[in-house]
């Protein structure tokens, strides 16, 4: 069995649409967070925490076109980043070229136990649907070693919903979005073996409409 029958419906059809938009995308979304410093903040404090702990490195995964991966990178913290686009990999390895991407999928992290110091997951795990965000979730505490961090944040409502997108950016794509609510998330990484160390809602930025959840995870000692 080739490893492309092996690989979820869920994970080629998240892969095919930001393959699709990625040049799109990036060209939307330029400025990467200059323009939300609450979430600069989070993602500074998660780097103080993760230098504190030690020099383990930390994975970005669905990093995109590595906004986040470079703030990291400015902070100190020895990062790289994974995304399941090819294109969007492509695009931040030609933005951020001193930095490392590569392909690869948060469901199936091809890395060894105990590894990592951290792990962030900015608005990506919306894509992995309820039946496999437990897996997903023991699969970073596999990962990470013991006191590791992890920082998930995603687009939140009073209640679990879903969304099907067919269009985006004049594109034709296939991509789910799961909404959760904090509770939600943090009852899966709890199962997982993940202590919730912080919860922060923020409220909805310009021309959006849901607000915006941070968890704070940590693999116990």
């Amino acid at each position: 069995m080739s490893a492309e029958t092996e690989t979820p419906d869920f994970v080629r059809a998240t892969r095919n649409a930001y393959d699709a938009i990625a040049a799109a995308y990036a060209e939307a979304f330029p400025d990467g967070l200059a323009d939300r410093p609450l979430d600069r903040a989070l993602i500074t404090a998660f780097g103080e925490l993760v230098r504190a702990a030690g020099t383990a490195p930390v994975a970005d995964v669905g990093s995109g076109p590595g906004h986040v991966t470079a703030l990291l990178h400015a902070l100190g913290v020895p990062v790289f980043g994974v995304d399941v686009s090819p294109r969007m990999v492509a695009l931040a390895r030609r933005t951020h070229p001193e930095l490392r991407f590569h392909v690869g999928s948060m469901t199936s992290l091809d890395l060894p136990d105990r590894t990592l110091g951290g792990i962030t997951a900015l608005y990506s795990v919306i894509h992995v649907p309820d039946d496999h965000l437990p897996a997903t979730f023991a699969g970073f505490h596999r990962v990470l070693m013991p006191g590791g961090h992890v920082l998930l944040s995603f687009q939140s409502g009073e209640e679990d919903d879903h969304l099907r997108l067919t269009e985006r950016f004049g594109q034709k794509i296939s991509l789910d979005y799961y909404w959760r609510t904090p509770d939600t998330v943090a009852a899966h990484l709890t199962e997982a073996g993940l202590s919730i160390e912080a919860r922060v809602m923020l409220e909805p930025p310009k021309d959006a409409t849901r607000p915006r959840a941070y968890l704070l995870a940590r693999r116990p000692e």
